[in-house]
Parts: C-alpha cells; sequence; structure tokens
C-alpha cells in the first residue's frame, strides 16, 4: 500500500515538475520584454526543479544521496538568481533603442 502511495506521488510530482519546465519555456518565447523572460524562466523552473526532486528523493540510495541531490537543487537556485540578476543589471545598464517591443510587419 505504501510503495504504491509513494510511487503515485513520485508520479504526480514529476508530472507537475515536467509542467512547470514547459510553462517556463512558454513564457520564454511568449513574454517580449527581456526582464519578463528571466522572471518566467527563474521563477517556474526553480520551481519544476523543485518538484523533480521532491520526487526523486525516495529513489536515493542513501541519505547521503538524498543530500546530494538537495545540494545540487540549492546550487541551482542559486546559479539562475546569480545569472538573473546579472542579466538584469545589464539591461538597465545598456538603454534600449526605442523600437526595441515593437515588431516590423511588411
Amino acid at each position: 500500500m505504501t510503495d504504491s502511495l509513494i510511487f503515485v506521488s513520485q508520479a504526480v510530482l514529476l508530472i507537475l515538475g515536467c509542467l512547470f519546465f514547459a510553462v517556463g519555456t512558454l513564457g520564454l518565447f511568449r513574454f517580449s520584454d527581456t526582464l519578463t523572460r528571466i522572471h518566467a524562466l527563474t521563477k517556474v523552473d526553480n520551481l519544476g526543479l523543485g518538484f523533480i526532486v521532491l520526487a526523486l528523493l525516495p529513489l536515493a540510495p542513501s541519505l547521503a544521496g538524498g543530500l546530494k541531490t538537495l545540494l545540487i537543487w540549492a546550487a541551482a537556485l542559486a546559479a539562475s538568481a546569480t545569472s538573473a540578476h546579472l542579466i538584469a543589471r545589464a539591461v538597465h545598464v545598456r538603454p534600449e533603442p526605442p523600437n526595441a517591443g515593437e515588431v516590423e510587419h511588411d
């Protein structure tokens, strides 16, 4: 009984993680502004990675393996936050051209 419950919860968490990754990718393609694209990627993809890590924790061979998985998640969170901050800073330092958000239709 508990094995099937763990399996179902892992499947749900993996599906949720993949859905969050898909929404983050969709946000990357749909949003026009650099800052909103970065926001979609950092927030939604980190949450998706969190769901996938939670789904993989019961499969860890030991406590040390589970802690390593959580540390990988923490490193990915720190890396995405740092890269988003650097990209946002670069956007604010470099002024955008006047027609940056407009698309010409011929």
